[in-house]
Protein backbone atom coordinates (compact mmCIF):
# COMPACT_ATOMS: atom_id res chain seq x y z
CA UNK A 1 0.00 0.00 0.00
CA UNK A 2 1.73 2.95 -1.41
CA UNK A 3 1.19 6.33 1.05
CA UNK A 4 2.43 9.68 0.33
CA UNK A 5 5.00 11.09 2.85
CA UNK A 6 7.43 13.87 3.17
CA UNK A 7 7.51 16.13 0.51
CA UNK A 8 5.24 14.64 -1.87
CA UNK A 9 2.07 14.68 1.17
CA UNK A 10 3.24 18.37 1.83
CA UNK A 11 2.71 19.29 -2.07
CA UNK A 12 -0.17 17.39 -2.22
CA UNK A 13 -1.96 19.14 0.63
CA UNK A 14 -0.42 22.37 -0.96
CA UNK A 15 -2.39 21.85 -4.49
CA UNK A 16 -5.82 20.70 -2.42
CA UNK A 17 -5.98 23.70 0.14
CA UNK A 18 -8.00 25.82 -2.17
CA UNK A 19 -10.98 23.22 -1.67
CA UNK A 20 -10.16 21.62 1.42
CA UNK A 21 -12.35 23.48 3.76
CA UNK A 22 -14.83 22.99 0.95
CA UNK A 23 -14.18 19.15 1.25
CA UNK A 24 -14.30 19.09 4.78
CA UNK A 25 -17.59 21.10 4.65
CA UNK A 26 -19.56 17.97 3.58
CA UNK A 27 -18.69 16.08 6.59
CA UNK A 28 -21.51 16.70 9.06
CA UNK A 29 -19.27 16.00 12.35
CA UNK A 30 -15.82 17.75 10.95
CA UNK A 31 -15.89 20.84 13.12
CA UNK A 32 -18.13 18.99 15.98
CA UNK A 33 -15.71 16.24 16.33
CA UNK A 34 -12.51 18.88 16.26
CA UNK A 35 -14.24 21.01 18.97
CA UNK A 36 -15.14 18.02 20.74
CA UNK A 37 -11.58 16.68 21.13
CA UNK A 38 -10.38 20.34 22.19
CA UNK A 39 -12.54 20.79 24.56
CA UNK A 40 -11.62 17.35 26.16
CA UNK A 41 -8.05 18.82 26.65
CA UNK A 42 -10.39 20.10 29.79
CA UNK A 43 -8.41 23.46 30.07
CA UNK A 44 -9.15 25.33 33.01
CA UNK A 45 -10.51 29.08 33.25
CA UNK A 46 -10.90 29.34 29.77
CA UNK A 47 -7.13 28.78 29.09
CA UNK A 48 -6.01 32.05 30.63
CA UNK A 49 -2.52 32.13 31.01
CA UNK A 50 -1.61 29.16 29.06
CA UNK A 51 0.34 28.37 25.61
CA UNK A 52 -1.25 26.00 23.26
CA UNK A 53 0.28 24.30 21.14
CA UNK A 54 -1.69 23.17 17.42
CA UNK A 55 0.70 21.15 15.54
CA UNK A 56 -0.75 20.51 12.52
CA UNK A 57 -3.19 23.13 12.03
CA UNK A 58 -4.33 23.31 8.19
CA UNK A 59 -6.32 25.68 6.91
CA UNK A 60 -7.40 26.49 10.81
CA UNK A 61 -10.46 24.60 11.90
CA UNK A 62 -8.13 22.62 14.24
CA UNK A 63 -7.35 26.23 15.75
CA UNK A 64 -10.78 27.42 15.62
CA UNK A 65 -11.26 24.73 17.90
CA UNK A 66 -8.95 25.35 20.35
CA UNK A 67 -10.10 29.09 20.02
CA UNK A 68 -13.60 28.18 21.44
CA UNK A 69 -12.85 25.67 23.86
CA UNK A 70 -9.96 28.05 25.53
CA UNK A 71 -10.74 31.75 23.89
CA UNK A 72 -8.46 33.43 26.98
CA UNK A 73 -5.37 31.30 25.70
CA UNK A 74 -2.76 31.71 24.08
CA UNK A 75 -2.43 29.51 20.80
CA UNK A 76 0.65 28.66 18.16
CA UNK A 77 -0.65 26.88 14.97
CA UNK A 78 2.03 25.47 12.99
CA UNK A 79 1.79 23.55 9.54
CA UNK A 80 4.64 22.27 7.16
CA UNK A 81 1.87 22.84 4.01
CA UNK A 82 2.41 26.46 2.90
CA UNK A 83 -1.10 26.38 1.32
CA UNK A 84 -2.60 25.34 3.78
CA UNK A 85 -1.51 27.81 6.20
CA UNK A 86 -2.03 30.70 3.60
CA UNK A 87 -5.98 29.23 3.84
CA UNK A 88 -5.54 29.63 7.32
CA UNK A 89 -3.86 33.16 8.11
CA UNK A 90 -6.52 34.49 5.86
CA UNK A 91 -9.15 34.09 8.14
CA UNK A 92 -9.69 36.37 10.77
CA UNK A 93 -8.24 35.58 14.18
CA UNK A 94 -7.52 37.10 17.67
CA UNK A 95 -4.19 38.81 18.88
CA UNK A 96 -3.16 35.89 20.73
CA UNK A 97 -3.30 33.51 17.39
CA UNK A 98 -0.33 33.40 15.54
CA UNK A 99 0.84 31.06 12.29
CA UNK A 100 4.10 29.61 11.83
CA UNK A 101 5.26 27.37 8.60
CA UNK A 102 7.26 24.89 10.09
CA UNK A 103 7.73 21.15 10.57
CA UNK A 104 7.43 19.44 13.74
CA UNK A 105 11.26 18.83 13.91
CA UNK A 106 11.63 22.19 12.74
CA UNK A 107 9.45 23.54 15.85
CA UNK A 108 11.87 22.59 18.60
CA UNK A 109 14.67 23.57 17.43
CA UNK A 110 13.30 27.57 16.79
CA UNK A 111 10.13 27.96 18.95
CA UNK A 112 10.37 29.01 22.54
CA UNK A 113 8.16 26.81 24.37
CA UNK A 114 7.29 24.92 26.69
CA UNK A 115 3.64 24.53 26.29
CA UNK A 116 1.19 23.79 28.57
CA UNK A 117 -1.16 21.85 26.05
CA UNK A 118 -0.26 20.15 22.54
CA UNK A 119 -3.23 19.48 20.05
CA UNK A 120 -2.41 17.77 17.31
CA UNK A 121 -5.48 16.63 14.68
CA UNK A 122 -5.03 14.51 11.67
CA UNK A 123 -1.36 14.54 11.77
CA UNK A 124 -0.11 11.57 13.43
CA UNK A 125 -1.18 9.38 11.02
CA UNK A 126 0.81 11.06 7.94
CA UNK A 127 4.15 11.79 9.58
CA UNK A 128 6.82 8.80 8.38
CA UNK A 129 8.11 8.87 12.03
CA UNK A 130 5.22 8.99 14.86
CA UNK A 131 7.14 7.91 17.43
CA UNK A 132 9.86 10.85 16.59
CA UNK A 133 6.94 13.19 16.47
CA UNK A 134 5.76 12.23 19.71
CA UNK A 135 9.11 12.80 21.28
CA UNK A 136 9.09 16.09 19.80
CA UNK A 137 5.49 16.79 21.53
CA UNK A 138 6.86 15.82 24.88
CA UNK A 139 9.93 18.28 25.08
CA UNK A 140 7.79 20.89 23.63
CA UNK A 141 5.53 20.05 26.96
CA UNK A 142 6.20 21.53 30.17
CA UNK A 143 5.95 18.73 32.64
CA UNK A 144 2.59 18.22 33.87
CA UNK A 145 1.60 19.46 30.25
CA UNK A 146 -1.68 17.99 28.23
CA UNK A 147 -1.73 15.86 25.06
CA UNK A 148 -5.09 15.61 23.22
CA UNK A 149 -4.28 13.50 19.50
CA UNK A 150 -7.56 13.52 17.06
CA UNK A 151 -7.14 11.33 14.31
CA UNK A 152 -8.53 8.71 12.23
CA UNK A 153 -7.78 5.76 14.10
CA UNK A 154 -9.34 2.42 13.72
CA UNK A 155 -11.60 0.62 16.26
CA UNK A 156 -10.29 -2.85 15.06
CA UNK A 157 -13.52 -4.03 14.24
CA UNK A 158 -14.18 -5.35 10.49
CA UNK A 159 -17.15 -3.73 10.32
CA UNK A 160 -15.69 -0.07 11.09
CA UNK A 161 -13.02 -1.27 8.54
CA UNK A 162 -15.85 -1.44 5.63
CA UNK A 163 -17.20 1.40 6.77
CA UNK A 164 -13.77 3.73 5.93
CA UNK A 165 -14.00 2.09 2.87
CA UNK A 166 -17.04 2.27 1.39
CA UNK A 167 -17.31 5.78 2.93
CA UNK A 168 -13.71 7.10 0.57
CA UNK A 169 -14.97 4.72 -2.72
CA UNK A 170 -18.35 6.37 -2.65
CA UNK A 171 -17.95 10.21 -1.65
CA UNK A 172 -13.92 11.25 -0.36
CA UNK A 173 -12.22 9.77 -2.86
CA UNK A 174 -14.96 10.91 -6.14
CA UNK A 175 -15.05 14.63 -4.75
CA UNK A 176 -11.26 14.48 -4.37
CA UNK A 177 -10.74 13.63 -7.53
CA UNK A 178 -13.02 16.30 -9.16
CA UNK A 179 -10.61 18.93 -7.73
CA UNK A 180 -7.79 17.19 -9.19
CA UNK A 181 -6.64 15.29 -6.00
CA UNK A 182 -7.18 12.12 -6.32
CA UNK A 183 -3.68 10.98 -4.92
CA UNK A 184 -4.25 12.91 -1.61
CA UNK A 185 -7.83 11.56 -0.98
CA UNK A 186 -6.53 7.34 -1.97
CA UNK A 187 -3.72 8.65 0.63
CA UNK A 188 -6.27 9.18 3.00
CA UNK A 189 -8.44 6.43 2.52
CA UNK A 190 -4.80 4.04 2.64
CA UNK A 191 -3.31 6.20 5.54
CA UNK A 192 -6.18 5.11 7.59
CA UNK A 193 -6.17 1.44 7.17
CA UNK A 194 -2.62 1.27 7.46
CA UNK A 195 -2.63 3.21 10.78
CA UNK A 196 -2.35 2.00 14.33
CA UNK A 197 -5.86 0.91 15.60
CA UNK A 198 -7.09 2.75 18.27
CA UNK A 199 -5.57 0.02 21.33
CA UNK A 200 -2.34 0.37 19.57
CA UNK A 201 -1.96 4.38 19.39
CA UNK A 202 -3.47 4.04 22.84
CA UNK A 203 -0.28 1.74 23.58
CA UNK A 204 2.30 4.02 21.52
CA UNK A 205 1.29 7.14 23.55
CA UNK A 206 2.13 5.57 26.77
CA UNK A 207 5.33 3.85 25.41
CA UNK A 208 5.99 7.39 24.31
CA UNK A 209 6.39 8.01 28.13
CA UNK A 210 2.75 9.82 27.99
CA UNK A 211 0.98 9.09 30.96
CA UNK A 212 -2.95 8.44 31.95
CA UNK A 213 -3.29 7.61 28.29
CA UNK A 214 -7.19 7.63 27.70
CA UNK A 215 -9.34 7.29 24.16
CA UNK A 216 -12.14 8.62 23.60
CA UNK A 217 -14.68 7.85 20.13
CA UNK A 218 -17.03 10.91 18.80
CA UNK A 219 -20.38 10.58 17.81
CA UNK A 220 -21.96 9.36 14.62
CA UNK A 221 -21.04 7.64 11.88
CA UNK A 222 -17.19 7.81 12.51
CA UNK A 223 -17.90 6.65 15.66
CA UNK A 224 -14.82 3.51 16.21
CA UNK A 225 -13.40 5.35 12.98
CA UNK A 226 -11.61 8.63 14.66
CA UNK A 227 -10.76 8.79 18.56
CA UNK A 228 -9.31 11.46 20.77
CA UNK A 229 -6.57 10.28 22.72
CA UNK A 230 -5.59 12.10 26.07
CA UNK A 231 -2.73 12.19 27.83
CA UNK A 232 0.08 13.59 30.17
CA UNK A 233 4.22 14.80 30.20
CA UNK A 234 4.72 13.09 33.47
CA UNK A 235 1.66 13.74 35.77
CA UNK A 236 -1.29 11.24 35.71
CA UNK A 237 -4.88 12.44 34.10
CA UNK A 238 -7.41 12.69 36.70
CA UNK A 239 -9.61 9.67 35.95
CA UNK A 240 -13.05 10.46 34.67
CA UNK A 241 -15.49 10.05 31.67
CA UNK A 242 -14.40 11.87 28.06
CA UNK A 243 -17.19 13.76 26.99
Amino acid sequence: MTLLRDHDLTRAFDHASHSYDRLTAMNPGHRADLLRSARRLGLPHEGAGLHVLDLGCGTGASTRALLHAAPRARITAVDASAGMLERAQAKRWPAAVRFLHLTAEELRTVDEGPYDAVFAAYLLRNVTDPDGVLAVMRALLRSGGRLAVHDYSLSGSRLHRAVWTAVCQALIIPAGTLNGDRALYRHLWRSVLAFDTAPAFAARLARAGFTGVRTAPVAGWQTGIVHTFLGRNGSALVTGPAV
